[in-house]
């Protein structure tokens, strides 16, 4: 039986040579392989490339969402524990994670003839809230007006501690102006806060936030990176 079926093997493909050339023969085989090839691997290939797809559009969704975070350009922020604050001036509240940091800061811009003061560091959200709403109202300002000086309640820097307003001993008429940019104080911290870990806030690159020159903002740790990461990744 075995020996039939081989036998009729070889017929066939004798057959299919006479019939066929053999050059002839070889290139329909290469045609059906092509063919064969682009009926296996066509529907994997727009499997894969829909999973990208997939994957790319869930990338720009989660951006979208990550965006709409924020209210009026401003990221939402927890407010600092009580027992994590301590007093850094009379009146001043500052996280105890960047205390040491901020009084090194502080007495070392003495010695080079500096003299920093601090304006206000860490504000509850109900303060916050006052802060925003009240002056809002006094100064007869729309919401996306206010929020270019001033944080919505439960998004405002400071009710985390980890900022801190900054201001030249020597010349308080510049507090909480642009002015305080040509200060001493502000040319001091601007070539040397960053080995202290602050970093400026609000710059001039900034768009729904007015530039804050005295607005500064501790990553010294990774608590603090953590809080200001999503605002690290984006410009307003």
């Amino acid at each position: 039986m075995e020996n039939k079926k081989n036998f009729n093997i070889i017929n066939d493909l004798d057959t299919a040579e006479r019939i066929y050339p053999k050059s002839k023969l070889i290139k329909n085989i290469k045609i059906v392989h092509v063919i064969l090839s682009l009926i296996i691997f066509a529907p994997l290939f727009l499997l894969f490339k829909n999973i990208n797809f997939l994957k790319y559009s869930n990338t720009v969704k989660s951006s979208k969402i990550e965006k709409d975070v924020r209210v009026l350009g401003h990221f939402p922020y927890q407010e600092a524990a009580y027992e994590n604050l301590i007093e850094i001036q009379p009146n001043i509240l500052v996280h105890k994670g960047m205390y040491k940091s901020l009084k090194e800061m502080k007495d070392d811009a003495e010695k080079d003839g500096v003299y920093l003061v601090f304006l206000s560091g860490y504000r509850s959200i109900k303060l916050q809230k006052q802060i925003f709403y009240s002056l809002k109202s006094i100064r007869n300002q729309i919401a996306s007006e206010r929020a270019r000086v001033s944080a919505p309640p439960g998004y405002s820097e400071h009710s985390t501690g980890f900022a801190i307003d900054i201001g030249d001993a020597y010349a308080r008429e510049t507090d909480f102006e642009e002015s305080f940019e040509n200060t001493s104080a502000f040319k001091w911290l601007k070539n040397n806060a960053a080995k202290y870990h602050f970093r400026l806030s609000f710059d001039k690159k900034q768009i729904s936030v007015d530039y804050e020159p005295w607005h500064w903002r501790y990553e010294g740790s990774i608590e603090a990176l953590k809080i200001f990461e999503s605002s690290n990744r984006k410009t307003f």
